[in-house]
């Protein structure tokens, strides 16, 4: 059976559901996640509807641009991101969903430090990889 939870911002302009039964939250030692404190909950790209607020919402993205950062305008709560090693998934801000008992699953951590840093100027305490990015293409 499909669960289904519904989620927002922490002012209410952005309002979305998933329909997917979360069975794992993960954490990220990512610097970005690491600074904003990020517990997620991966879902399929056709699990998660925005159902109001779609205007709020703002996004973020450096270093590879391949993962996608949204949150909303204006309280500026993080809700979701497009996974950068699984495109097709959006992590999910576990703490935007309403009743869901974040205590109620495991937390795996995954290793988001490593990942390659593809930008021009990284800054030392960014400890992946370093790659060269073609010119004109500054990621951060």
């Amino acid at each position: 059976m499909v669960s289904r939870h519904v989620g927002s911002c922490h002012c209410g302009g952005v309002r979305f559901s998933v329909n997917h039964e979360v069975t794992e939250l993960t954490t990220c030692d990512c610097s970005l996640c690491v600074k904003r404190n990020a517990v997620m909950g991966k879902v399929p790209e056709a699990a998660l509807s925005i159902d109001q607020g779609q205007e709020l919402l703002a996004t973020c993205q450096w270093n590879s641009m391949r993962a996608v950062h949204h949150f909303c305008r204006r309280c500026s709560i993080y809700v979701f991101h497009r996974k950068r090693a699984a495109p097709n998934h959006f992590g999910v801000n576990i703490f935007c969903l309403d009743g869901f008992d974040p205590n109620s699953l495991p937390v795996r951590a995954t290793e988001g430090a490593g990942m390659t840093l593809v930008c021009d100027r990284p800054r030392a305490e960014w400890p992946g990889s370093r790659a060269r990015e073609p010119e004109g293409r500054n990621r951060y």
